[in-house]
This record gives C-alpha cells, structure tokens and sequence, in this order.
C-alpha cells in the first residue's frame, strides 16, 4: 500500500498494465523516454559548449555519435536492448562531459555505489531527489507508480519514477551540476571520504538542496499552454501526458527542452 491510494483509477491501471503486456506498446513508450532524455542530453551539451571553441568540435563529435545511437532505437525489437542503447549514450554523454568540466570534476567512469569521485557523487545525490520528486508527482495522479515501461517493474520497487526521471535529470540535475562547478560553489568541506568512495557532506548536501529546490520553484513560458510554468509542475504535465497515452486520447511525446 501506497500514500494516496484513493487516486488511482481502475481503468487507467488496467491500461497503464496493457501497455506493458503488449510489447509494441511497451517498446513505443520505452523509446519515447530514451528519446526524451537524449533530445536533453544533446541540448545540454550544445548549450555549454556554445562558447567554447576549444571543446566545440569534440562536443559536436560526441553529438553526432549520441544522435546515431539514438537511431539504432528505430529497429529495437526488446526493451533490454534499448537499454543497452540508452547506456551506450549515457556513456558518450559522460565522456563529453569530461572535456567541459574541469579535471578536478571530470567523471571518467559513471560509478554508483559508493560514488568514486565528486562528480559521481553529485550525480547520484541529484538523481535521487528527481526520483523522489517524480514519485511524489505520480501520487498526485491516477498513475500506479510500480507499472513502467523502461525499467522493468519489481516487487517494493516505484519504477514509473526512474522511467520519467529519465527525462528530467539532464534538465534539473546535470544543470544544478554546471552551475555549481562553474560558478565554484562547492569547496572541499562541501565532499567527505576519499577518491573510490566520496560522499557529500552535509554542507555539500545543503547547498544542493538550496539549488534543487530553487529549480524546482523556476518557471518558464510554456510554449504549448501559452503561459508560465514551473519545472516542478512540468513534471506534473509529463505524467498527465503519460496518462493521457495509456488511455488513448492522445500520443505520448516527450519533453525536450527548448530553452
């Protein structure tokens, strides 16, 4: 049992389940969510290197070779090799990563538990706060939490969460990431541990949070509702958009930044 459990609408569970058992629909959905976070990923990199020349040929290079795998998904016929994509451009994206960031920041190998390193370890915090906010999303919704499409449902496990989340870590995370690296914002009292298992303190901890949740406050102008949104509240309409899919009034485009 799970908190608002009044919510959850009977039909929309069955379809949401539908989609899952049939695979064509399951895959459709699975794409859509690498789509969405590659389309970011590839907005993050273009927008940072802008004024770079230094790092602008070896980004775009990058770019070209995220773009080519995301074509592979075209002809996926299984969910696990899709995901084999989506690591395939995690990794090209890190890598780019390394050559905007300085070496005291560069990622060299994506690495969880524990973090290795300080980027690792900002990562890792950051993504789990977009979990648990897209979890608290979903719970505002009809959704159920524990029917995804990407990752594969488990017992105890929320997994729609990791499945949106997917779209909206490059937007919230990695740009909480190039603002506090580029703007010096975390010193050495904001980590502890050492190089191969590094964790924030919780003066990092604080400091992230501050930014986390003034993001989450932002808004945009929404170019589709004509009118000021914010990124929370994207997160909201993402999922409403989910919904909408499984039901079958209207077809599931993901959301790619462009601003």
């Amino acid at each position: 049992m799970y908190p608002r459990e009044t919510l959850i609408s009977g039909d929309l569970v069955i379809q949401q389940a539908e989609h899952y058992l049939n695979p064509e629909r399951r895959l459709y959905l699975a794409g859509k969510f690498i789509e969405g976070a590659c389309g970011n990923i590839l907005r993050n990199l273009r927008y940072y290197a802008r004024n770079r020349e230094d790092i602008q040929e070896a980004i775009e290079s990058y770019a070209t070779s995220i773009e080519s795998e995301l074509s592979c998904l075209e002809g996926a016929k299984a969910v696990p090799s899709m995901m084999r994509t989506e690591g395939k451009i995690r990794e090209l994206y890190y890598n780019a990563l390394d050559e905007i960031f300085p070496e005291e920041y560069r990622i060299i190998k994506r690495t969880r538990r524990p973090p290795e390193n300080k980027m690792n370890t900002l990562i890792s915090f950051g993504n789990s706060l977009v979990y648990s906010t897209t979890l608290s999303e979903i719970y505002n919704t009809q959704l159920n939490p524990t029917i995804s499409y990407l990752h594969e449902p488990f017992e105890r496990r929320f997994s729609l969460s990791l499945d949106v989340s997917e779209i909206f870590k490059p937007i919230l995370v990695d740009r909480i990431i190039f603002k506090l690296v580029n703007k010096n914002m975390l010193g050495g009292n904001c980590f502890r541990g050492e190089i191969g298992n590094m964790l924030l303190s919780e003066k990092g901890k604080k400091i992230f949070l501050k930014e986390y949740d003034e993001k989450l406050k932002t808004t945009i102008k929404h170019k589709g509702l004509n009118q000021s949104v914010s990124y929370k509240r994207l997160i909201r309409l993402e999922l409403y958009k989910l919904s909408k899919h499984v039901l079958g009034a209207e077809e599931y485009k993901p959301l790619v930044m462009w601003w």
